[in-house]
């Protein structure tokens, strides 16, 4: 059964079992954690702020965990741990997970991957091949042959990347309200929903953790107003960079179908899937979170 959306508040039915795996899906803004026997059963669902080690330290990411009851309470028994997360594209960012995760798990064996393999695994059931896209907070693409992940492009980060990802969509909005070219009524919607004074914006930037997640917060407001001039240019033209940049590395982008995983692709899947005809490239399946989706992933490859 799929976790609601925007859950906050865990649900915690804690049996007693041998094999407690805990199974996460990080984003930079939030993780989803669901813990499972090894039958599938799930024993709790939580949620936490998300853990991206290219942004936060190991004291900010045990501070998110020890914020959680049901993560802190139980990691004494958990036995495996498989996060999967952004901002682990990296050896370096994956070992300092691992094993800021390995002390605090003491009992568990830790398995650390990019956030693209829960994508993979979550659209790619039966494992066939396919070229699978993240476009949330952040974004990414990759080939699945049906058993290894090939990368084309190794990301730089939400400054120097992330074509049609949240913060992207929240920096060009950020940036047509300062530069006075969003159009009036839209700009005071902007100042109601949004703290846009230049002092509190210019601190979540460049003193806050997770400037990329703060960015993507203004996404929301783009999609909302998705049918208007101003924000089609943007959806569009970041759409076409994405193509352009990421899925047209593949040689074969037209030969097999392209899934997507993140709020982007999910609240835009119309958009995407015109900008995808265009190309003659077959929209495959578009989900919002594939934190689901691991559950039988991880049932069948015990």
């Amino acid at each position: 059964m799929p976790l609601p959306s925007g859950l906050i508040k865990s649900t915690f039915k804690l049996q007693p079992t041998n094999v407690m795996k805990l199974l996460v899906d990080s984003g930079s803004t939030k993780a989803d954690w669901i813990s499972i026997e090894d039958t599938g059963k799930v024993l709790f669902t939580t949620q936490s702020l998300g853990l991206n080690p290219e942004v936060l330290s190991k004291d900010e990411i045990i501070n998110r965990l020890e914020d959680r009851f049901d993560i802190s309470h139980n990691k004494e028994q958990v036995s495996h741990l498989f996060f999967y997360g952004a901002g682990c594209g990296t050896d370096r960012m994956k070992n300092f997970l691992t094993e800021v995760f390995q002390e605090y798990f003491k009992n568990a064996i830790v398995t650390v991957h990019e956030d693209t393999y829960a994508a993979v695994y979550a659209t790619t059931p039966k494992g066939e091949k396919a070229i699978v896209s993240i476009l949330g907070t952040g974004s990414n693409c990759s080939y699945f042959d049906g058993q290894v992940l090939h990368q084309k492009v190794q990301s730089l980060g939400y400054i120097a990347m992330d074509d049609c990802s949240g913060n992207r969509f929240g920096r060009h909005l950020l940036r047509g309200y300062y530069f006075n070219k969003m159009p009036k009524d839209m700009a005071k919607e902007f100042e109601t929903t949004y703290n846009v004074e230049p002092d509190p914006v210019k601190h979540n930037l460049y003193k806050e953790p997770n400037p990329n997640a703060y960015l993507a917060t203004f996404a929301k407001f783009l999609i909302k107003h998705k049918d208007t001039e101003f924000c089609r240019q943007y959806i569009f033209e970041e759409m076409e960079a994405f193509v352009d940049n990421y899925i047209k590395q593949f040689d074969n982008y037209k030969e097999v179908p392209v899934h997507f995983i993140g709020s982007i692709a999910f609240y835009l899947k119309d958009e995407l899937k015109g900008v995808l005809d265009k190309h003659g490239i077959q929209l495959g399946n578009v989900l919002r979170r594939p934190i689901d989706g691991l559950i039988e992933y991880h049932v069948l490859n015990k």
